[in-house]
């Protein structure tokens, strides 16, 4: 059961979130970026926002200052939040990352270190650790199993995506159980629309490159509010995804869907995407005005996601020299 939460137990946190906010970065700050025209000068711009300097401008450079930003986030709500399981709703994919590159690199002979994550729940040499000795003391149940399946599964079929598909499906099965002991409606949602966010990119990926009903049924994930069942019969029967989702909070990710599945081009394919993730932003939107509580918790540690991949997509767009314009239109919704 959960413990008895109080929403003033929060006061304090969602007072120094609100403060640290003012740094983030807005969609002002993005136009400086874009602006500045080089890696260089976006990166002091990226300082104000309370990054470290950045002097190695390679993808790597770029990941390494993003997880350094990204687990000094978690550490300063870790310190403060009442309720450690909020937390780790965003640490966990962190977790099912790290299984994916270990199995990888396990069953392809490769060293995939640098691939790694400090920012979930387990020190990523505990889980290499677990994996080399079959000793998994210490690693949470529902990952010990999907670890042992996925492993035997890309033993069996030496196939990477049906094992990543194994794992996805344990990590949203364990985050929505997760949401579910917190007793947050707020978190339960977002986790909710996630999902359903999540299955929608599937469904048109699946139905994108000719994938049958079973195929698609194996990527999507139970916990959303729209039932996998009919959202397999929705792609199987050619019915119209914008129709179906006219409704939702995914409709205008859902016109952009039919225009994907209608043929439509990479780039179509790209702002499909783009929706998609403007869908769950625009949710987590609500908290952004509630005085305190878990909710404006969750959204900063959700803006906070959404920040890494703006700062991701603007400054490998601007070192390969892409037009403004063109990296402007592929930022997703900010609402700091």
């Amino acid at each position: 059961m959960a413990p008895h939460r109080d929403d003033r137990d929060y006061c304090f946190l969602t007072t120094r979130l609100r403060s640290l906010e003012a740094q983030m970065l807005n969609r002002e700050r993005m136009e400086l970026m874009l602006e500045a025209g080089n890696t260089e000068e976006a990166a002091r711009i990226l300082q104000e926002c309370g990054y470290g300097e950045i002097s190695d401008f390679t993808a790597q450079g770029l990941e390494a200052a993003l997880s350094a930003e990204r687990e000094k986030t978690f550490a300063d709500v870790a310190f403060f939040a009442p309720d450690q399981r909020m937390l780790d709703i965003f640490r966990i994919k962190y977790d099912y990352h790290n299984a994916k590159v270990l199995l990888k690199s396990e069953a392809l002979g490769l060293d995939s270190q640098r691939l790694l994550s400090e920012a979930g729940r387990l020190p990523s040499r505990q889980l290499a650790q677990a994996l080399l000795t079959s000793y998994f003391i210490g690693i949470p149940l529902k990952l010990q199993y999907a670890l042992a399946e996925a492993r035997e599964m890309l033993g069996t079929t030496r196939d990477p995506q049906l094992a990543d598909s194994l794992l996805d499906r344990a990590y949203y099965a364990e985050m929505h159980e997760l949401a579910l002991e917190t007793e947050s409606k707020f978190l339960e949602d977002y986790v909710r629309v996630s999902i359903d966010a999540a299955n929608l990119k599937s469904a048109v990926r699946s139905t994108r490159i000719g994938k049958g009903a079973d195929f698609l049924r194996s990527m999507l994930h139970e916990g959303g509010t729209v039932d996998v069942t009919r959202i397999v019969e929705l792609m199987v029967s050619g019915s119209s995804v914008e129709d179906f989702y006219a409704t939702t909070g995914l409709k205008e990710a859902g016109a952009a869907a039919q225009a994907v599945i209608s043929g439509g081009s990479a780039d179509d394919m790209t702002e499909f995407e783009r929706l998609t993730d403007n869908a769950v932003s625009a949710y987590l939107a609500k908290a952004r005005y509630v005085p305190f509580g878990e909710q404006p918790v969750i959204f900063h540690l959700a803006a906070k996601e959404v920040e890494f991949t703006a700062v991701r997509i603007i400054m490998t767009g601007l070192a390969a020299g892409i037009a403004p314009q063109t990296i402007r239109e592929r930022l997703r919704e900010i609402y700091v």
